[in-house]
């Protein structure tokens, strides 16, 4: 097995640039604290980053649900909102801890996600869009409605920390986000030969009649992207909840759900990795700038930047760094470096 495994890094991932690259990346991340341990703001810096693993958990779950099936989802936030009330409210009322309320704040996320899908199924398009959108708004309402139980405009406060230092908070945000995000490439990827359920998701956003026409219980498989895409998010909004310490109505703010489209889109919708370098572009980008003399006009600046890489980079700005670096051979389709000639497997000529 561990030669089967050096095997496959050795022909599978460190030929491909891009693989490399995610690598660096996340050992980079790893070992970010020994790197500004030592800096004043050591602490605000690693906080930023914390956030930017939960929102990378949070996008990527976006993109498998709307970017590989094609469900336009604008109301993501639902998922992320409902983990955040339902691990908080766990605690409020029954004293649990965060190891037990955010695995079962997460599958609150997952049914949220499949009783969504279950009026969805029928609908397509803007119409899908707006049911989607609608749930956090009806959710809003109830947290209003119920001042009592859920706190209002406040929220509940004085949850439990997620972990006894920034560092440990750091780096269990970096772990769950480095599995969660694995699991949801694997999930996507069509080129699996173990998990099929990513050429089935491209086949259903390509053409649903089609996919239904060859014998994919396409309903079976919606319901599937829904409670993949609300586990995940639920994850995310879990964890959230416990590094702020508050569940409050800005979770399932519109704000929210957008957010995560901007990222997605930014990076490179339906590639999993495009929606992690749109979050941790972005996101601390957002943040650094708050830090700034132009701090107030952050706002301004973030569209600016986003349009302007849509404008040179329409497929996203991990998409287009991947086209510049990696090519595919036209006969065997593997993926080979764009400095190559010949394809490293069946020596074809790839320019």
């Amino acid at each position: 097995m561990l030669r089967r495994l050096l095997k496959d890094f050795q022909f599978g991932v460190l030929p491909v640039p891009g693989r490399v690259i995610a690598i660096v990346f996340f050992v980079v991340l790893f070992i970010f604290p020994l790197i500004v341990m030592k800096l004043p703001q050591s602490d605000y810096y690693l906080r930023v980053l914390t956030f930017a693993s939960i929102y990378a958990i949070f996008a990527v779950s976006w993109d498998l649900l709307s970017g590989y099936t094609g469900q336009a989802n604008f109301g993501h936030a639902l998922f992320f909102g409902v983990a955040a009330y339902g691990s908080a409210l766990l605690h409020k009322y029954l004293g649990w801890q965060p190891v037990v309320t955010i695995p079962l704040g997460a599958l609150a996320g997952t049914l949220a996600g499949v009783v969504t899908c279950i009026p969805a199924l029928r609908l397509r398009g803007p119409y899908l869009s707006l049911l989607t959108l609608a749930f956090p708004i009806m959710l809003l309402g109830l947290v209003f409605a119920f001042k009592d139980v859920t706190g209002g405009e406040y929220g509940i406060m004085g949850l439990p920390r997620l972990g006894a230092t920034v560092t440990d908070e750091y780096y269990i945000c970096l772990l769950v986000m480095t599995v969660s995000v694995l699991i949801m490439w694997k999930l996507s990827d069509a080129g699996s030969r173990y998990i099929r359920t990513g050429l089935i998701f491209h086949a259903i956003r390509e053409d649903e009649i089609a996919a239904r026409a060859t014998g994919i219980n396409t309903i079976r498989y919606k319901i599937l992207a829904f409670a993949v895409g609300g586990l995940f998010a639920g994850i995310a909004g879990a964890l959230f909840t416990h590094v702020i310490r508050v569940a409050g109505p800005s979770t399932l703010a519109m704000t929210m759900s957008f957010q995560a489209i901007i990222w997605v889109v930014f990076g490179g919708i339906v590639s999993i990795y495009g929606a992690v370098v749109g979050v941790y572009t972005l996101y601390p980008l957002v943040e650094f700038l708050r830090r700034t003399p132009v701090g107030e006009y952050r706002l301004l600046i973030l569209p600016v930047v986003v349009i302007l890489i849509l404008l040179f980079m329409p497929e996203g700005l991990a998409v287009w760094i991947r086209d510049k670096i990696e090519t595919e051979c036209p006969r065997c389709k593997l993926t080979n470096g764009s400095w190559r000639r010949e394809c490293r497997a069946c020596s074809a000529p790839l320019h």
